[in-house]
This record gives C-alpha cells, structure tokens and sequence, in this order.
C-alpha cells in the first residue's frame, strides 16, 4: 500500500528520516510544469514524466524518500507503485496533487 501524503503533510512525512535525501518526483508533462510548479523548500525537485520513469529509474536513489507529484494524484499513484515495485522503499504519493498543493500549501502556484 503507497502512502498518501497531503500537500501540508509533506515536510512531516521527508522528515520520518531525516538521514535519507528528500526528492519530490514530479510525473507530470513539461507544458504542465511550465503552468505550475513547486518550489522546493526542504527537498530535490526532480521531473520526470511518467511515461519516461521506466526508462530513467536509475537516475532515482533507492535510498531516498521519494514523494510522487502529478496534476491530481492519479499518474503519480501509478509511478510511486511501480517505484515500491522495483524496490524502493520510501514513496508516498502526494494526494490531490499539484491541484491541492496550489488549495492547501501555496496559493500562489497557478490551478490549471
């Protein structure tokens, strides 16, 4: 089972080992990052669209705490289970997505 992680949640759930780097993995399309983005504060912002993780999953730590970023929370589901299944063991997915981190954590990222 991936663990949901709400927006304001975040920083919490990086912090349960503070040893391990925190990465917030957006899955989301390059067109969707230039509409909204995070800023990361605490943590490596990596992009890497969901179609591409298959291909590019050496480029992720196993050893990370890696959070999974899509526009609603769906695509990143997906990726953070087939992050779990390929042996990683800190994933979350981020509930709700870019859409509830715009409503709940930081107003000023555009909704799209």
């Amino acid at each position: 089972m991936i663990e949901q992680v709400f927006p304001a949640g975040l920083a919490a759930w990086f912090a349960q080992d503070a040893a391990a780097p925190a990465v917030l993995l957006d899955v989301r399309e390059p067109w969707e990052r230039q509409t909204a983005s995070v800023r990361p504060e605490g943590f490596a912002l990596v992009a890497i669209p969901m179609n591409e993780i298959p291909a590019r999953l050496a480029e992720l730590d196993a050893g990370q705490r890696i959070a999974c970023l899509c526009h609603h929370g769906a695509r990143s589901q997906r990726v953070a289970m087939f992050l779990a299944q390929n042996g990683f063991d800190a994933v979350a997915n981020v509930s709700g997505g870019i859409d509830a981190w715009a409503m709940q954590h930081d107003a000023t990222v555009p909704r799209y």
